[in-house]
């Protein structure tokens, strides 16, 4: 097994939730694996979420962002970890998106096409997603609507090839003994990048 780059995108805003406890687990065990490994946690970033002028003027990125950015070009492999609320991403997360995966960054425009090219290519994800819905509820009224968005219209857009999505819940209601088998799993999935 080849070592790779891999970095740990924490997208809950708190320290104690278990989506931390996930990206924790995931970073200790990728890196027992032989992995190199940086964790970004959106919670400690200082930014605007809001893109003011859409892509009509790209807004300054702040330091936070800058680095971001950066180690998300040092990356070979990405864990994206985060809870579905609402039906969707949390809203640091999505502003996260908006901001860091931007033209010229995580894709480039081509004239007279409508395809893009993709400025990420060659990394591979894994998804790591927790709710308090039923997975087999989300999967077969929800349709996994919000995981195929991140999947296909935004890392996949971008050249990231998702390998697993990994979905925890109903957390909300989960013994311990359940929440201990998740992590397992999360430690399994990081030591198949």
């Amino acid at each position: 097994m080849m070592s790779k780059k891999v970095l740990v995108i924490l997208g809950h805003s708190l320290d104690d939730s278990f989506c931390a406890a996930l990206s924790a687990q995931y970073a200790v065990s990728a890196a027992a694996a032989g992995h190199q490994v940086q964790i970004l946690k959106l919670g400690d970033l200082q930014f605007d979420p809001i893109l003011h002028q859409g892509y009509r003027q790209i807004q300054p990125l702040e330091v936070d962002l800058v680095q971001a950015q950066a180690q998300i070009e040092w990356a070979e492999h990405i864990a994206l970890v985060y809870p579905i609320w609402w039906g969707a991403a949390p809203a640091l997360l999505k502003g996260f998106i908006d901001r860091v995966f931007v033209p010229g960054f995580a894709f480039k425009y081509q004239e007279n096409s409508s395809f893009q090219v993709k400025l990420l290519k060659g990394r591979s994800a894994h998804l790591l997603v927790t709710m308090d819905t039923p997975p087999w509820y989300y999967r077969w009224v929800y349709r996994l609507s919000v995981l195929r968005q991140m999947r296909v219209t935004t890392l996949e857009f971008c050249g990231i090839q998702v390998k697993k999505t990994a979905i925890f819940g109903p957390v909300i209601s989960a013994k311990p003994e359940q929440r201990s088998a998740w992590l397992a799993q999360a430690c399994a999935l990081a030591t198949r990048i």
